[in-house]
């Protein structure tokens, strides 16, 4: 297996709108110091170039930390910088063509909103499910939200791990006790904190505690 469900547990996924004056390899390396266990560079607005030289100073601080790290949806640049993996979203390329392209060695992890998704994930080779909206999320607009009955269909379909994903925060993270999922996703309840290495640390305790025993 490409990527184990404790390297799963804390999965942040990037958003340089709360930066301020710090670089997203600062704040992803506070994020590890913090906790974090897989790291996502997630940049929907930058350009091909822009995208790579941020990739590029975060795998610095990933590498370092052996932690992993994957791109969101660009296969190309995964590849072309030689990144963990990629993650691909429901209206993305199918794991089944970014595993073509990537080759067996690389961690591709899918969005499964649905049953169905996360049935056609599994069997074309992905290595993770990311599954929700676990709850509102500032960063997906139209998402439906994921039952409890519906994660663990999933969680006891697949046998790869699965990450819940969308609004997810310390406030309400507890809630996702029972869901049978493996780790948490997260985004501003880690990078719009003030105190990034500390909102990390709190979210790993947290999750420790209403992930699936193993």
């Amino acid at each position: 297996m490409l990527v184990n469900r404790n390297q799963l547990l804390l999965y942040a996924v990037t958003d340089s709108r709360w930066l301020g004056n710090k670089t997203l390899a600062q704040a992803v390396e506070e994020a590890i110091k913090g906790g974090v266990t897989f790291v996502q560079i997630r940049e929907k607005e930058a350009s091909y170039d822009e995208f790579k030289k941020i990739a590029l100073d975060v795998k610095k601080v990933t590498d370092k930390y052996n932690v992993p790290m994957i791109i969101n949806d660009n296969v190309e640049l995964a590849k072309d910088i030689d990144a963990d993996g990629v993650h691909v979203g429901g209206d993305d390329m199918s794991v089944a063509n970014a595993r073509k392209i990537l080759g067996d060695n690389k961690i591709i992890g899918a969005t499964a909103r649905t049953y169905e998704r996360a049935v056609t994930a599994v069997s074309q080779g992905a290595d993770y499910l990311g599954i929700g909206a676990m709850f509102d999320t500032s960063t997906k607009s139209g998402t439906t939200h994921m039952t409890k009955e519906l994660s663990n269909k999933i969680t006891s379909y697949a046998n790869i791990p699965v990450v819940g994903i969308g609004g997810i925060n310390s406030e309400n993270i507890m809630s996702l006790e029972g869901y049978g999922i493996d780790g948490v996703a997260v985004v501003s309840a880690i990078f719009k904190s003030e105190d990034i290495e500390k909102s990390a640390k709190i979210m790993k305790e947290k999750a420790s505690k209403i992930v699936r025993e193993s």
